[in-house]
């Protein structure tokens, strides 16, 4: 599903108006941002957990000149999801 389609979806099952709806799924998803920035982590009870993960610098190579170089170190935002969303895929 696309942010476009979760638009349309919402809209259409509150019956607003999609620049409305727009709007409000841009907040949350702002406001997720902040809070996984701030405290590291943003848990939704049933859906899962989205947290700061760091991925250690690693060997690799540019896949334009095929020469060796070592990627740097990165933080990175993981997803985890609750036992409750698992049991449903």
């Amino acid at each position: 599903m696309t942010k476009v389609e979760l638009i349309e979806t919402v809209a259409r099952a509150t019956r607003l108006e999609k620049k409305t709806v727009a709007r409000a799924i841009e907040l949350t998803f702002d406001h997720i941002a902040r809070a996984i920035r701030k405290d590291k982590r943003f848990w939704v009870p049933g859906f899962g957990t989205f947290s700061v993960r760091r991925r250690r610098a690693r060997p690799g190579y540019n896949p334009r000149t095929r020469s060796p170089m070592t990627i740097p170190a990165a933080r990175t935002v993981g997803f985890r999801p609750a036992p409750k969303l698992k049991k449903g895929l």
